[in-house]
């Protein structure tokens, strides 16, 4: 059983990102290729030299992993199944374009993987600290966090195409509003992936911008335990999951905190918590490192 713990370590850490990314050239490239060459030679050129910048930029962001690197992969990774369809969908949808789409997918399912995101951020991670993924909230799914990627990466990629193809009005004009429109976009995609608990040796820290002002600490002596939150609970709680899918973790604190939440992105006054609920991406890896760290852990609500 200990012999398979590092192989399965392997499996699970970030090792298929890098090789799925590290492999995306040889798998979507050609498909990509064939259907540019049915574009003009400046077209073609400037697709091929979007899609190169991007991947080296990216793979050297997996590999030197930090905070960045999250938001760099899960912008470029959709970014590449979108380019993959085109391709198949533009050619003659051979065994080329099939391979393409699903390396694509398969890029896109490890980019968002919790795991490969926990390895990502805690690249920037300080000593003995470990960050953990807070779970996206759930009304941002519907609209808000898709908008935001079309604008990150859409106008720059239909600017720079247009006027490849002589389009300099037009290239021109969206490729000024693609710029501003990138760095909003950008910042909310990032503000996303700055939502973590983090284990420290004082005890656990929740750093959610989106959902308190300041970042917590909730040192170990004043969490009486932490576990799945119940389904119906009448004492007073403090949901910070914005409305996060998946199971809920529960803070039960010993005596009052004090803590500034945000509600609709506008920082509230302090108030005095003793319930506190989060929703982790892995909330059985939260409650594994709780109690590895001397938490109090409850396994069931």
């Amino acid at each position: 059983m200990g012999k398979s713990q590092p192989a399965m370590a392997a499996l699970l850490g970030p090792w298929p990102l890098r090789i799925l990314w590290g492999l995306l050239p040889l798998m979507v490239g050609p498909a990509l290729g064939a259907a540019l060459d049915d574009h003009s030679a400046a077209v073609a050129r400037t697709g091929s030299a979007l899609a190169w910048i991007t991947w080296v930029g990216v793979l050297l962001a997996v590999v030197a992993a930090r905070t960045p690197s999250i938001t760099a992969v899960r912008v470029a990774a959709p970014a590449a199944l979108v380019a993959a369809a085109w391709a198949a969908v533009a050619g003659d949808q051979e065994a080329v374009d099939v391979l393409a789409v699903t390396a694509a997918a398969a890029t896109v399912v490890a980019a968002f993987s919790p795991v490969s995101g926990e390895h990502l951020v805690n690249g920037s991670s300080y000593g003995d600290e470990r960050r953990m993924l807070l779970r996206v909230p759930a009304p941002l799914l519907l609209g808000p966090l898709p908008l935001a990627w079309a604008s990150t990466v859409g106008p720059g990629v239909a600017g720079a195409l247009l006027l490849a193809a002589r389009q300099w009005w037009a290239g021109g004009v969206v490729l000024a509003v693609a710029v501003p429109l990138a760095r909003v976009g950008g910042r909310a995609l990032h503000g996303l992936a700055r939502r973590w608990i983090v284990f420290v040796p004082a005890g656990l820290v929740v750093h959610d911008p989106q959902a308190m002002v300041d970042p917590v600490l909730f040192p170990r002596r004043s969490i009486a335990r932490l576990g799945p939150a119940p389904a119906d609970d009448p004492r007073e709680v403090v949901d910070l999951t914005l409305g996060a899918l998946g199971l809920a973790l529960q803070l039960d604190l010993v005596e009052p905190l004090s803590i500034a939440p945000r509600h609709a992105g506008h920082p509230q006054d302090p108030v005095s918590v003793e319930h506190v609920r989060v929703t982790p991406t892995r909330p059985g890896a939260v409650l594994a490192e709780a109690g590895r760290r001397r938490i109090a852990v409850r396994a069931s609500p």
